[in-house]
């Protein structure tokens, strides 16, 4: 995502991501190019300098907010063939909100309306229908914005989304304490999202399973509800956080979503010799502290879930491999 500094909004500075991809990444990474300039929304973006380079555009964390500047970056994105990627978020909706309405009002605290992301879902829609660029909707979290893209899928319009493993397990309900674990954009919605998201999943609405994995320093986590930094960490519990939510007569299901339907969003084809091993009936409480990631807030701490990855395979070359798969499996 282009949420770093510099923003890669330029060939040039899309350059220090690669060079970063280059050095450091053991599996495949494709860079988002930045639908503004410095994703502040005022400019667009040289997107047609990144194009060779990146797998879509997006200013995920920030919505678009004007109608004509998305209007122009679907115009150019449908030029190059390649997606926007849009964080769906009206800020003139937002009044200061960091938990969903439900749990606000319930606390005596702003709060953030289903409105704020089924409004922009809804504009950006009609814009596909005017530019016929291809169109994905980050992290859903709403009944209503799944309906609509339920709807632009029966129209026939090039419209696909994604779904993250803590909007499929928890909902509001679930925030036990306003600790800055519990606090994501979107954020937890009522159950009756949650709901609408698992069948959504279920029968095919909603395309893929991706993380919205932000890895934020324990300092930046550490204000609680309302003083922290958006996000939590999700790549390590991914798939069994979503196992828990779909249950195990949904396993063919997930794996689609977490692999295939996630690249054939991005029309990639699939690589042979990438893999991932994993051993559906293991139990793990999750101990943040055991994390390979740099982050450690997770709304899953100290649960026991029932999955794991053992293996991760890259170009048929073992890169990680879980500590209790020793003894377990032989490769």
């Amino acid at each position: 995502m282009p949420n770093l500094s510099p923003v890669p909004d330029s060939a040039a500075h899309l350059a220090v991501s690669r060079a970063a991809i280059a050095r450091h990444a053991a599996v495949e990474v494709l860079p988002y190019g930045a639908i503004t300039r410095g994703q502040q929304g005022a400019l667009l973006s040289d997107m047609e300098g990144m194009a060779p380079f990146v797998a879509g555009f997006s200013d995920d964390g920030h919505g678009v907010q004007t109608d004509d500047m998305m209007r122009e970056a679907m115009k150019r994105a449908a030029a190059l063939n390649l997606p926007i990627v849009a964080h769906c978020e009206d800020n003139a909706l937002l009044c200061g909100g960091s938990v969903s309405d439900g749990y606000a009002r319930a606390h005596g605290m702003p709060g953030i309306s289903n409105e704020s992301e089924w409004r922009q879902i809804e504009r950006d829609i009609a814009l596909v229908r005017e530019t016929s660029c291809r169109y994905h909707v980050c992290h859903i979290s709403t009944a209503e914005g799944v309906e609509l893209v339920r709807r632009a899928k029966r129209e026939g319009l090039p419209v696909t989304c994604e779904v993250t493993p803590h909007h499929l397990l928890l909902c509001e309900d679930d925030i036990t304490e306003p600790d800055g674990r519990f606090k994501m954009n979107p954020p937890l919605r009522a159950r009756t999202d949650r709901a609408a998201l698992v069948a959504g999943l279920l029968d095919g609405t909603i395309d893929c399973i991706a993380t919205d994995h932000a890895p934020h320093a324990a300092d930046e986590k550490a204000g609680g509800l309302t003083r922290s930094a958006f996000g939590v960490v999700g790549l390590e519990t991914a798939y069994a956080a979503s196992l828990a939510a779909l249950g195990d007569d949904a396993q063919e299901t997930l794996l689609r979503a977490l692999g295939e339907r996630a690249r054939a969003v991005l029309g990639r084809a699939w690589r042979t010799g990438d893999w991932v091993l994993l051993d559906p009936a293991a139990r793990e409480m999750v101990r943040p502290e055991r994390f390979a990631s740099m982050g450690r807030s997770t709304p899953f701490d100290g649960m026991t879930l029932t999955g794991q990855v053992s293996v991760t395979l890259r170009d048929g070359n073992i890169i990680w491999r879980h500590p209790a798969a020793d003894g377990r499996m032989r490769i």
